[in-house]
Formats: C-alpha cells, structure tokens, sequence
C-alpha cells in the first residue's frame, strides 16, 4: 500500500464517522506530480455534516491532510463535490 492510498483511507474514515450514510461516502484520488486531489462525494443530507459550521469541519481535514503531506513531502488538497 503506498502512502497516498492510505491518505485516501484517512480521509473515507473521517467522512464515514461523520455522516449518517456512510455507504453513500465516496474518495476520488487524482494523483498529479506533486499533489494529489481528494474528491470527497457524500449524499446531499450529509453535506452540511462534512462541511461544518462555517465549514470549520472541512477545514479541519484540509489541516490534517497538510500535517500528513509535510510528513510525506507531497501536497494533498481536499474538495468536497456536491
């Protein structure tokens, strides 16, 4: 298993304990040079539940991903699609 998967991992977990259906929790990785994308998908009703207020939530996984990308030297960016 390389590193990035097990970021992919990380960021499904966090999502799935989150949100009420986490079978409808979705990560795309994009892996590109230097940075890799995460694709966050989750139903509509729990959108809110992964953002947070004033989306403090989702910006506590973006600063959990730059901690684990300065460990791994890469750039891990996270976008939750609607």
């Amino acid at each position: 298993m390389n590193d990035s998967n097990g970021v992919k991992t990380l960021v499904e977990d966090i999502a799935k304990a989150l949100v009420d259906t986490p079978g409808s929790v979705t990560v795309n990785e994009i892996a590109g040079e230097h940075a890799t994308v995460f694709e966050l998908r989750v139903a509509d009703t729990d959108l809110g539940k992964v953002i947070g207020k004033q989306g403090r939530t989702a910006r506590s996984i973006r600063t959990l991903l730059g901690a684990v990308g300065t460990k791994l030297n890469r750039r891990f960016s996270l976008e939750i699609l609607e």
